[in-house]
């Protein structure tokens, strides 16, 4: 709502001025044929409101529009039946991710070990598969920015990684890093969750873990920067404790931050609770906590 005794509002981090609510109303009242979404692009680029990746603000201009029809500053047109078909999918089983001939030696035994940036579509299909089958969660699709690698050695892969969208809030994260809730909003795309780690479980490496980690630490802002147009700040991760101990993660120098509630974000009329997981997080630059709480963050210059 509009803030007492100033004329803007706050959405996702970035005021908005009485201005430019003025100007956002005459947009919605001249351009009435247009959909939500096609005015919510118009009303993004006239702010000048983009992402990290340098695309428009499309989502948060829509909950802006919504917001300000609810405060009856405008009325939007109705929304028109935009459904798609559901976007969950079973992921098909084949023989090419079948238990393999197991890998049981030392580290220094196999003459490499790499991240491969998976991007091909047919590797990609390969990719969902092994984490269907062989991941305790599944595969799940990822949200915001993300990143899949498969870890490759001359015996072959040995597993997949995925860094995907940090959590939206987690309160003891968000009070260790200091940020206030706008810089949150604003700046919580450089905060990257690796929300899928896989040894396929044929692989007996010891310490294979942590050198993936120390190669995904050297290598991520650079591959983010290429895909994304912005390199991460901050790693995080959850694990939990009644699957696994987070040793990989603390021989690789992540920090523990402690444990989640188990509740899940609070929205209007829904709850729900989950097991407490671990928190762990590694920074990727020395002044990650001035970046993160400063208000000019940003990624890649809108083209």
């Amino acid at each position: 709502m509009l803030e007492n005794g100033t004329s803007s509002t706050i959405q996702c981090g970035r005021r908005i001025s009485d201005c430019e609510i003025g100007e956002i109303k005459e947009t919605v009242d001249l351009c009435w044929r247009l959909s939500r979404y096609e005015l919510a692009q118009t009303i993004a680029e006239n702010l000048g409101w983009y992402t990290a990746s340098g695309s428009l603000k499309v989502d948060a201009s829509v909950k802006l529009l919504e917001k300000l029809q609810s405060e009856g500053i405008l009325r939007l047109p109705e929304k028109r039946d935009l459904s798609k078909p559901s976007s969950k999918r079973s992921i098909p089983i084949t023989p090419r991710t079948a238990p393999a001939a197991e890998i049981d030696c030392k580290l220094k035994q196999l003459e490499f070990v790499e991240l491969q940036v998976v991007s091909d579509p047919q590797d990609i299909r390969l990719w969902q598969e092994y984490i269907s089958r062989h991941h305790y969660l599944g595969y799940k699709k990822p949200f915001g920015y993300y990143l899949r690698y498969f870890i490759v050695s001359d015996r072959g892969l040995l597993g997949c990684v995925l860094f995907s969208g940090a959590a939206k809030s987690i309160g003891v994260r968000d009070r260790w890093i200091g940020w206030t809730q706008a810089q949150r909003l604003s700046n919580l795309a450089w905060v990257v969750n690796n929300s899928r780690f896989l040894i396929f479980p044929w692989v007996k490496v010891k310490n294979l873990a942590s050198h993936v980690f120390g190669q995904i630490h050297k290598q991520i802002r650079t591959h983010f920067k290429q895909r994304w147009g912005f390199c991460p700040v901050l790693l995080e991760t959850f694990v939990d404790p009644q699957h696994y101990s987070g040793s990989c993660y603390k021989a690789a120098n992540w920090r523990y931050l402690g444990m989640t509630t188990g509740c899940g974000l609070v929205r209007k009329g829904k709850s729900y609770r989950t097991s407490a997981k671990k928190i762990f997080v590694k920074p990727l630059e020395k002044e990650y906590r001035q970046l993160l709480c400063c208000e000019d963050l940003v990624g890649r210059a809108p083209i």
